[in-house]
C-alpha cells in the first residue's frame, strides 16, 4: 500500500488541487478568483519542477502499483511532464479572459486539473480496465469544459456533439475490451504480451482481432484521426478558447501515448500485422485535416483541421513500427506542445474583446502588438514546417522514420509522398493567417492589445520552446528516445 501512494503521490497532489479550488470557489470573493487562477499555475509548473526531484517527483522508474495496473517508467515520466505543461498554459490561457467564462472560473480551473489528472493516470495505465476509467474520467471533465460557456449556443452545441460521439467512441472501446477479455481473459497489457508471445494462434483469433480493432476506433475520437477525426472542427469552434487549446495539446497527446502503450506492450504482434492499416489511417488523416483546412476563414475551426493533420503526422511514428518513429512522435508531442500553446494564446488576447473569431480580425497586429504578431507567425510558420523551428525538425524526424521503412515496404514511400502533399497544401492556409496579421488593412475599431506578465512569460516561453527544440534538439530527444525504449 505505501508503495502504491508512493507512486501516486503526483496525481494525488493534483486531485487534492481540484478539491482545493472547489471549496475555495465556495467563500472567495469574485474580485480575488483570478488571482487565485494565477496561484493554480504556479501550483503547476511547481508539480512539473519537482517531477526532477522532490516529494511529487517521478521517482520509482520501473515500479509498478495495484497489482500491475499502474506503472512508473521512462515513457510515464516524460508524459507526465508533457501534461503538466499542457494544464499550465490551459489555466493560464483561462485567467487572461475570465470575462468569457463568466463567474465560474475556478470551476473551470478545477475541472481543468481533475482532466489533468485522468491524464496523468493515463500515462502509467498498464491495464485494459485503467485505460477505459482513465479516457471516461478525462473525457468527462473535457465535455463539461467544452460547454461551459453555456450562454452561448455554440458552445452548449459542442458540448453535445463531444458528448454523443465520445460516448459511441466508449462503446466501441469497452465492447472491445470485452472481447478481448473474453477470448484471452487478460487485461493486463503485460499479461497480454506474454499470452501473445506463447499461443501465436490468438493474434490470428478473429473475435480478438476484433475486440483489438474496437479500442483502436475507441482511441481515435481522443486522437481526431480516423475514423473519428469529424468533431474537431465543430467543437474547437464552440468552445471557450482555452478549452480548445486544451484538447489540442493535452488530450491529444494523452491519446497518443495510450495508443503507444496499447500497440507496442500489448498488442506488439497484432501491430506488425497491421502495417499497412496504419499507413492508410495516417494518410488519409493528413490529407483530410490540410485540405479541409484551406477554405476556413475562423480562426478556431482552422487549428481544428490542423490538429487532424497533425494527428496524421504524429501517426507517421505510430505507422513506421520502429523505435526511431516511436521517439520521433514523443518529441514532436513536445515541439505541437509550444506551437500550439503560442498559437491559441494569441487567439484568446487578440479576440477577447471580440465576438468574432475571423482570420481577418488579426490585421494590423504587427503595428498594435509586435510581440503577439511574432508570436503567432512563428507558431504558423512551425506548424507548417518551415525552418530552423521545431515543427521543422520534427516532420523531418518522422518522414525520415517512415522512408526508411520504405526500403522493405514501398506503401511507405507513398504514405511519405502524402505527408509531404500535406506539408505543401499547410503552406497555403498557415501563410494567410500570417498574410493577414502584416498585410491586411486593420479595422478602425481595433484596440491594443495587453499582456500581463504571467501571459509575456508564457509567450517568451513558447517562443523558446519552439526556437530551441528546433536549434538544440539533442537534449529533449534523447529523453523522447529513452521514453521510446521502454516499449521494445
Amino acid at each position: 500500500m505505501l508503495v502504491n501512494l508512493a507512486l501516486t503521490s503526483l496525481e494525488a497532489a493534483v486531485v487534492a488541487l481540484g478539491l482545493a479550488l472547489l471549496l475555495a470557489e465556495l467563500g472567495l470573493p469574485a474580485a480575488r478568483r483570478r488571482a487565485l487562477a494565477y496561484v493554480t499555475a504556479a501550483v503547476l509548473a511547481l508539480l512539473f519542477l519537482n517531477t526532477f526531484s522532490g516529494f511529487c517527483s517521478c521517482a520509482g522508474v520501473g515500479q509498478s502499483a495495484f497489482a500491475g495496473m499502474f506503472v512508473q517508467d521512462g515513457l510515464s515520466v516524460f508524459a507526465k511532464r508533457l501534461f503538466l505543461l499542457a494544464g499550465l498554459f490551459t489555466v493560464l490561457m483561462a485567467a487572461e479572459a475570465p470575462e468569457r467564462l463568466g463567474s465560474g472560473l475556478l470551476t473551470y480551473c478545477a475541472l481543468v486539473v481533475f482532466a489533468l489528472a485522468g491524464m496523468l493516470f493515463a500515462a502509467s495505465a498498464n491495464d485494459l480496465v485503467m485505460l477505459f476509467v482513465t479516457v471516461e474520467l478525462l473525457t468527462l471533465a473535457s465535455c463539461v469544459l467544452v460547454s461551459f460557456q453555456r450562454g452561448q449556443t455554440a458552445s452548449l452545441e459542442a458540448g453535445l456533439k463531444y458528448l454523443i460521439l465520445g460516448a459511441v467512441a466508449s462503446a466501441f472501446l469497452v465492447f472491445g475490451i470485452a472481447l478481448v477479455w473474453g477470448v484471452s481473459g487478460r487485461l493486463n497489457f503485460s499479461g497480454l504480451a506474454e499470452l501473445l508471445f506463447k499461443d501465436s494462434a490468438l493474434a490470428d483469433n478473429k473475435l480478438f482481432l476484433t475486440g483489438v480493432l474496437l479500442i483502436l476506433a475507441g482511441l481515435s475520437f481522443k486522437l481526431a484521426t480516423f475514423p473519428m477525426p469529424f468533431w474537431a472542427p465543430d467543437v474547437y469552434e464552440g468552445a471557450p478558447t482555452p478549452t480548445a487549446a486544451f484538447l489540442a495539446i493535452g488530450s491529444k497527446a494523452a491519446g497518443f501515448v495510450l495508443l503507444l502503450r496499447f500497440l507496442f506492450t500489448a498488442v506488439s504482434g497484432v501491430a506488425a500485422q497491421w502495417a499497412h492499416l496504419l499507413v492508410l489511417t495516417a494518410g488519409a488523416t493528413i490529407l483530410y485535416g490540410n485540405l479541409c483546412a484551406l477554405p476556413q476563414r475562423n480562426l478556431k475551426r482552422l487549428l481544428g483541421y490542423s490538429s487532424i493533420a497533425h494527428a496524421g503526422y504524429l501517426l507517421l511514428g505510430v505507422a513506421a513500427l520502429s523505435d526511431a518513429g516511436r521517439s520521433a512522435l514523443l518529441f514532436y508531442l513536445v515541439g505541437y506542445l509550444f506551437t500550439t500553446a503560442a498559437a491559441f494564446a494569441v487567439v484568446v488576447l487578440v479576440l477577447r474583446q471580440l465576438d468574432a473569431e475571423d482570420i481577418t480580425n488579426l490585421a494590423g497586429l504587427g503595428q498594435r502588438a509586435p510581440l503577439v504578431a511574432v508570436t503567432m507567425t512563428l507558431a504558423m510558420a512551425s506548424l507548417a514546417g518551415v525552418p530552423p523551428l521545431v515543427g521543422f525538425f520534427g516532420k523531418f524526424l518522422l518522414l525520415k522514420a517512415v522512408i526508411e521503412r520504405g526500403t522493405t515496404d514501398s506503401a511507405y514511400y507513398a504514405l511519405a509522398f502524402a505527408a509531404l502533399a500535406g506539408v505543401v497544401i499547410s503552406l497555403y492556409y498557415y501563410f494567410g493567417v500570417i498574410r493577414a496579421i502584416y498585410w491586411s488593412q486593420p479595422r478602425d475599431t481595433c484596440e491594443p492589445v495587453s499582456l500581463s506578465a504571467s501571459m509575456r512569460l508564457a509567450i517568451a516561453a513558447c517562443i523558446g520552446g519552439m526556437l530551441w527544440l528546433g536549434l538544440f534538439p539533442g537534449t529533449v530527444l534523447g529523453w523522447a528516445e529513452n521514453a521510446a525504449a521502454v516499449l521494445k
